[in-house]
């Protein structure tokens, strides 16, 4: 199993690490800070580098087997070797930008509090898609989000047992897709005073670290379906 460093800390830009499996499909590593598909945001990419300065470009990042994370590397690269200490190099730039997206997002469904049918985190434009049929006013919810962005509110992870999710259902808004159980806890994403829900994804501090997000679309997507489209400013 791949120890999830970006769990623990979204902000870690690379690490010391040990190949565990390599194949054509990509590199399993013993620990790693890149965050894999999964939640709506992009896998991470960036650089596997060994100390002989060899260096393999990794296009895109996926969940395995058993808490395995696959680092895909670019097309005819020849792995690392089983055994090899590399450094695992996330490139940032990117990954920032989703951590900032993402975090976004959440307050975009704090200000509309609708079920969420579904979502994409990019670097450059995200959605969420929300279970309402009632007009959703573009100017209101930018004024509500350059609100919560200036309140600057503490941004943290922690962690609850399934028993206790399911003791409060209403932390769920997801309507298409439940939280993972079965591993005994399930990580709680809290925005101080504004949101608390499940999460797995990569997250800012703290809201004033967002910047100016906005509404740029609203599409209807049937007939109780809204999706809203946000980018930076």
């Amino acid at each position: 199993m791949t120890d999830w460093l970006f769990l623990q800390d979204a902000y870690l830009r690379r690490c010391a690490a040990r190949v565990v499996e390599a194949s054509a499909d990509g590199v399993v590593l013993d620990r790693t800070v890149f965050y894999p598909l999964g939640g709506g945001q992009p896998g991470d990419i960036g650089a596997l580098e060994a100390p002989d300065g060899r260096r393999w470009q990794v296009v895109d990042t996926r969940k395995g087997e058993a808490g395995r994370i696959l680092h895909r590397l670019a097309d005819g690269s020849n792995p690392p070797a089983c055994g090899e200490q590399l450094e695992a190099v996330v490139d940032w730039d990117r990954r920032h930008l989703h951590m900032r997206m993402h975090t976004g997002l959440h307050l975009l469904g704090s200000v509309l509090r609708f079920g969420v049918t579904g979502g994409q985190v990019a670097s450059d434009r995200s959605r969420l898609d929300f279970d309402t049929q009632e007009e959703i006013d573009a100017a209101r919810v930018n004024e509500a989000l350059a609100a919560l962005v200036a309140a600057d509110r503490p941004v943290h992870c922690r962690w609850i047992t399934d028993e206790e999710l399911d003791a409060q259902p209403d932390l769920v808004r997801t309507l298409s897709v439940q939280p993972p159980r079965g591993a005994g806890r399930i990580r709680l994403l809290d925005i101080a005073g504004v949101d608390l829900q499940p999460c797995g994804g990569t997250h800012v501090r703290s809201t004033g670290e967002v910047g100016r997000l906005v509404v740029t679309r609203v599409e209807n997507k049937g007939r109780r379906n809204k999706r809203v489209y946000v980018a930076f400013a």
